[in-house]
């Protein structure tokens, strides 16, 4: 496993009783994770210094309290990509910034690769677009696919604060099976393709997407693209 230590605005202060203390630029966030079993504070003073804390609800889903004032959306910074963060339903913040490693991996492939042709990268289940940003940021062209048009605005919100505008990138609001079928009517080819589907969701008109009903199909019909 690779750690993503390379963080400057990122830190996760503490965890305990499953609960996770993380601090995103100069705001601290407490959200569940149920993988942290144990009910010690390491560190019990940084957790009075809350801004926002997500609770669950027992029937399902759950809301914010925020304790203290704090931006309704703010930015932070890796190397030289921009995220805009925000505190958004069912604990999310639009980033997982565990998934740094994996942009700085695609990052040196993508400039190790490039030659005298551009890059096309197949960016599935895009979300809010931290693949599509690093990326862009290397050079590569980005087809960035995703199911929800509120999650592809902020995508586009993320590029333009990364100042990559200007790069190509396309944004389809579609289902990715869907897609990636018509892509292979079209003939249109990749030379990566990016996919983090979730374990449950719905595409833009209502279809239903299971993991492990659904990844091997996916995968198997990427390979006609690739």
């Amino acid at each position: 496993m690779k750690i993503a230590n390379e963080w400057k605005e990122y830190k996760i202060l503490d965890m305990a009783d499953g609960q996770k203390l993380e601090k995103w630029g100069n705001v601290i966030l407490s959200r569940p994770d149920p993988q942290i079993i144990w009910k010690e504070k390491t560190f019990p003073n940084k957790w009075k210094e809350i801004n926002g804390e997500y609770h669950r609800s027992k029937t399902g889903g759950g809301s914010w309290e925020f304790k203290k004032k704090m931006p309704n959306q703010w930015q932070i910074h890796y190397k030289n990509l921009t995220f805009n963060i925000k505190p958004m339903g069912f604990k999310h913040t639009g980033l997982f910034p565990e998934q740094a490693v994996n942009w700085d991996w695609m990052i040196n492939k993508i400039k190790n690769e490039k030659k005298n042709r551009e890059i096309k990268v197949l960016n599935l289940f895009a979300y809010t677009g931290g693949a599509t940003v690093a990326c862009l940021s290397a050079g590569a062209s980005v087809c960035h696919v995703d199911s929800s048009k509120g999650m592809t605005t902020w995508a586009k919100e993320n590029v333009i604060s990364s100042g990559l505008e200007k790069r190509p990138v396309r944004y389809i609001i579609d289902d990715v099976v869907k897609f990636v079928n018509r892509e292979i009517r079209r003939g249109n080819k990749y030379d990566a393709i990016i996919m983090d589907p979730p374990s449950y969701g719905r595409g833009a008109k209502g279809e239903v997407w299971q993991f492990e009903d659904n990844i091997y199909d996916l995968v198997n019909l990427c390979t006609n693209v690739l």
